[in-house]
């Protein structure tokens, strides 16, 4: 009886102590929002264009006859892709602190007038992922 006594005890004492203690409940980032965007001859334009900070995904379509470079560019982010086809679209994923951003348009030729650039204004951090469900 005292062998099957002292072994509970010994198990129970070595359940206790499995487990990391350095364990922290991080909370998860936020949602993604997804942006769209549009390049047109005068101008750049992306919706929504204020938004908190986090994850964000824009995808732009080229509304242009020629193919153009985009870049978003603001606080310590300088992301390019392209060149982007007429018609064809493109996609930036970045996690944005809060600032102001710009998106543009460029080309390799030179054009008479530039493509005026769409603005994003990030606020302030949106809340954390940690209760929404059905998330990868």
């Amino acid at each position: 009886m005292r062998l099957l006594a002292s072994t509970a005890v010994a198990a129970a004492l070595l359940v206790a102590g499995c487990g990391d203690e350095d364990f922290e409940n991080d909370p998860r980032p936020p949602v993604p929002v997804a942006l769209t965007g549009v390049i047109q001859d005068d101008k750049v334009t992306v919706s929504p264009d204020e938004i908190g900070a986090g994850p964000i995904s824009i995808t732009i379509s080229n509304q242009t006859n020629a193919p153009r470079t985009i870049t978003l560019e603001g606080v310590d982010v300088t992301e390019r892709v392209g060149p982007v086809d007429p018609l064809a679209t493109a996609t930036i994923q970045r996690t944005l602190a809060p600032g102001s951003y710009e998106v543009r348009a460029g080309s390799r030729r030179a054009l008479r007038k530039e493509i005026a650039p769409a603005v994003l204004a990030i606020g302030k951090e949106r809340k954390p992922s940690n209760n929404d469900l059905m998330l990868p």
